[in-house]
Formats: C-alpha cells, sequence, structure tokens
C-alpha cells in the first residue's frame, strides 16, 4: 500500500528526471566560485525573483539566518510574526550567531501583520533601544497568501521608517501561482527573499537566498561562518535548477488537491476544517482524539502532522486518488468512533 505523507510538503522525493539531472551535472568547487551549476543556479533564481544576485545554501534555515546577519549588526533588531518559522522554528540563530533581537507580533488572521503594530513597535533612536532595521514577512503564511495590495504598504511602511524588509519565501512560488502572476511580482517589494527549493519544488536539498549584490556579498561571508561552504555542490543545485525550470506551474495541483481535500472533510460533522487557499489546511477533531486519530490513520498508511490542530500538506507526491483515500480513510475513523 502507498503510503500518503501528508505531514509537509518537505518529504517529496527526486523525480527520475531530477536524479539524471543531478547525476550528469558538471561540478566545481564553490567555495572557490568554481562550481558552474551552482552559479547557474544562482542566476536562473536571480533572474526569476528579479534582483541582482543570488546565494545557494543547505537549508531555509540557513538563508533566514543569513538574511537577518546581512541586515541587521550586534544589538539591531527585527520585527516579525509571532508564529513566523524564522523566529520560532529556526533555533533563535540571529541572536546566538549575531546578537540581533527579534520584536514579535501577533499575526493577524489572514496572515498579515498590522502595520499599524508594526509602526509602534519600531524603537524611537535612543542609546536605551535596540535598533529596529528589518521588517520580516512570510508568504504563504499558513498556507495564507498575503495580497500584493498589502505587499506595496508594508514596503511603504518600511520605508517610512527606514527599515529593510525580507521575505521568508519558503512557499513565496505557491503564492506567485495562486495570485497568477510572476514571483518577480512579489519578490519586486523586498530587499531580500529566501526562497526553499526542498518544499513544493520537490528538490531534497537547498534554498536560495535572493537580494542585491552587496547583501549577497554580505550573506556569502556568512555563510562560510555558518558552517554553509559547499564544495562540489553542483550535484545538489542541478536539483533546484530542475526544480525551478519544471516543477512551478505544477503547484496548481497541490492547490487543487488541497481544495478538493478541504471540500471532502468539510462534510464530517466532527472535523473543524480551515478553507485551503494554497497547498496547505488544518483540521481540528473533537478534544483529546488527535493522538487516536493520527494512529489510525498511519494504520491505513496516511501520515498526518503533529497537534491538536493538524496540518495537511499536499504535494507533488500526493495524487487526486489520494487526497479521495484519505477522505474515505477519516470518514470511516468517525463512522466508527
Amino acid at each position: 500500500m502507498k503510503t500518503v505523507d501528508l505531514r509537509s510538503d518537505t518529504v517529496t522525493r527526486p523525480s527520475a528526471a531530477m536524479r539524471a539531472a543531478m547525476l550528469e551535472a558538471e561540478v566545481g568547487d564553490d567555495v572557490y566560485g568554481e562550481d558552474p551549476t551552482v552559479n547557474r543556479l544562482e542566476r536562473l533564481a536571480a533572474e526569476m525573483l528579479g534582483m541582482e544576485d543570488a546565494l545557494f545554501v543547505p537549508s531555509g534555515t540557513m538563508s533566514n539566518l543569513l538574511a537577518l546577519l546581512s541586515h541587521c549588526a550586534r544589538g539591531d533588531e527585527y520585527i516579525c510574526g509571532q508564529h513566523a518559522h524564522l523566529y520560532r522554528w529556526e533555533g533563535g540563530g540571529a541572536a546566538i550567531f549575531g546578537g540581533v533581537q527579534p520584536q514579535p507580533i501577533e499575526f493577524e488572521e489572514d496572515g498579515t501583520l498590522d502595520l499599524a503594530k508594526v509602526s509602534s513597535m519600531v524603537k524611537p533612536r535612543d542609546y536605551h533601544h535596540a535598533v529596529t532595521k528589518l521588517l520580516c514577512l512570510e508568504n504563504t503564511q499558513g498556507g495564507r497568501v498575503l495580497p500584493l495590495e498589502y505587499l506595496d504598504a508594508a514596503k511603504e511602511c518600511s520605508l517610512s521608517h527606514g527599515l529593510a524588509l525580507h521575505l521568508d519565501g519558503a512557499r513565496v512560488f505557491n503564492a506567485a501561482v495562486e495570485l497568477d502572476v510572476p514571483v518577480s511580482v512579489i519578490a519586486s517589494r523586498f530587499d531580500s527573499v529566501s526562497v526553499c527549493l526542498s518544499k513544493g519544488l520537490g528538490a531534497p536539498v537547498g534554498s536560495v537566498l535572493c537580494a542585491g549584490s552587496e547583501l549577497i556579498s554580505k550573506a556569502r561571508r556568512w555563510r562560510k561562518v555558518a558552517g554553509g561552504g559547499m564544495r562540489q555542490a553542483g550535484i545538489l543545485a542541478a536539483a533546484g535548477i530542475h526544480a525551478l525550470q519544471n516543477n512551478v506551474d505544477r503547484l496548481a495541483e497541490d492547490h487543487e488537491n488541497a481544495q478538493r481535500l478541504a471540500e471532502g472533510l468539510a462534510g464530517i460533522e466532527e472535523l473543524a476544517v480551515s478553507q485551503a487557499q494554497t497547498n496547505m489546511l488544518f483540521v481540528t477533531p473533537p478534544a483529546g482524539s488527535a493522538d487516536r486519530l493520527r494512529e489510525a490513520m498511519a494504520a491505513e498508511g496516511i501520515l498526518l502532522g503533529r497537534g491538536d490542530s493538524i496540518r495537511l500538506v499536499t504535494h507533488l507526491d500526493v495524487t487526486a486518488a489520494d487526497v479521495d483515500r484519505t477522505i474515505d480513510s477519516f470518514r470511516s475513523f468517525f463512522a466508527s468512533h
């Protein structure tokens, strides 16, 4: 029986075509700047996002870390969402490595940050305070897409306070597909954008930080300091190139499957089901039943995320038939409980 893994879009497996591209990749020493495939990936990513330059790194955590360290110095701070990935789920790297202080605020229901609250959190230029340097947004945020009009307002807000603007765009291509715009339209509002290649785009590893050449030069040094200098990394970069050239438009299938899953599960009276805007939805079963539900689904070969509000994520290894099978398994569970 096929395992249907809905825990995350990080669980994707490289396709045969992607593996072939990796096998055939021309390589060199990337620390010397001599890996032609890495260089090609960085040029491709920068071009797609409309940025001057890009840097290939092992993970989204490192990509965000390098952005924070490059925008901010020791004693500076960045503003972000209380549950933002770069604040809550990335080990406090900016504080550990760079003495950079986070200033989190609560997300709004739509995944935005209230820009009036953002403004109120910008510290006065007074030696009693950390120096506010950066505003960080996340798109998508919990599967929700930030509207372009909001991004314009966020850019205006950041400029009015002399802040740089960074996007944790781990799933920014999902946002672009949902908005039906080139990803560069979203990226144009930001000074730096982190893009994950190993989520819905299907590469086995890697992220790309895209920004101006000056910031990427700083980030390249911080990558070395953080242990992210790689040698014959073209084998990995080839997977990223394949992902960017072949797996962007197909993200729409993941969105359709998430919508199909949300609609099917919404018919189960015991479940509270969130709307699926991109490839992600959340279901909340009756109190105390989440663990039993997970165990029962695992016995059926369906893997669910942790927590009482369970995240379900569709991706390139999840088909419409897998979605229907999942809906049937949920129905059977609640019919027997």
